[in-house]
């Protein structure tokens, strides 16, 4: 299967209590399917998964689906650096109304590029979905190199892509050049998601989409078709605004322009916070003179 154009990392909203909000995370559904993104993925980071405990992702992963109905593909998030959990919770997973898996590199314990490859080989082989690789560094504090990269996605099949958050366009061309003609070179970061069209990326798994669809995947559009004067011009205006959601932390800069929106509450759970105020007025500014 192919996952092209903007997929979004949903957040997961709360209360002023720091319970899961589920009008609110359907209301962000909602303005994101509207706004005619692509595909959404459940879980990721962004969704603050690790403070979530099993029985939370479970009832998230449901209420999301049911929530869809299947107006739009669904991703599933699947990441951690305890290899035999993930290939424990694969297997149990209901896979009804998902079309894939999006999972992160380990994180923390650093593995070589040998145990990268062979964590992945793990989930691969008891995986009920196609996999999406997912290497953001500056996060995991690892890098997943091209090689191994290369070395997953030509041996097993259902590894059908990768989301790449590392900012370096030669791996991601070693990448693009290395693998299956089918292989999927998703962006993972919004401000490198145009220039990576131009070496061979077929779409975005974005943050700040989920404020602005209708201006994020108008750029993602354009690009798509080659009209990258267009998709540049589309891209600068709203340029800023992916600088301040990602200054201080991530998701609490988006969730600042949601709560801006009226679709969720500016709630976080521990060890996240709020963004300052004086970075809120400057997002609240940026809003009121592009919505």
């Amino acid at each position: 299967m192919q996952l092209k154009g903007t997929g979004v990392a949903l957040v997961t909203p709360f209360t002023t209590t720091k319970e899961i909000d589920y009008p609110s995370l359907g209301k962000v559904i909602d303005y994101c399917i509207d706004g005619g993104v692509n595909y959404l993925v459940s879980l990721g980071t962004t969704g603050e998964t690790v403070t979530l405990d099993d029985k939370e992702e479970q009832q998230i992963l449901d209420f999301t689906k049911k929530h869809v109905n299947g107006r739009v593909p669904l991703v599933a998030g699947f990441g951690g650096n305890n290899t035999a959990l993930i290939a424990a919770k694969l297997q149990n997973f209901n896979v009804e109304g998902y079309s894939a898996i999006l999972s992160a590199s380990p994180s923390y314990n650093k593995p070589t590029q040998e145990g990268l490859y062979q964590h992945f080989k793990a989930l691969a082989t008891v995986s009920p979905l196609p996999i999406i690789l997912y290497n953001v560094p500056s996060r995991t504090g690892q890098n997943l190199s091209a090689q191994t990269t290369i070395r997953l996605a030509n041996e097993f099949q259902n590894i059908i892509g990768i989301k790449e958050a590392s900012n370096d366009l030669l791996q991601c061309m070693e990448i693009i050049r290395a693998t299956p003609n089918n292989f999927q070179l998703i962006s993972g970061d919004d401000v490198h998601a145009l220039p990576m069209f131009s070496i061979g990326s077929v779409g975005v798994i974005s943050v700040v989409a989920q404020g602005i669809p209708k201006q994020f995947t108008a750029m993602v559009n354009s690009a798509l078709k080659g009209n990258f004067a267009q998709a540049r011009e589309t891209q600068f205006q709203f340029l800023d605004l992916v600088k301040l959601i990602f200054r201080e932390n991530n998701p609490a800069g988006i969730k600042a322009v949601l709560s801006h929106l009226n679709l969720c509450s500016n709630e976080l759970r521990l060890p996240l916070v709020p963004i300052s105020s004086s970075l809120e007025n400057e997002i609240a500014s940026f809003m009121h003179k592009a919505v």
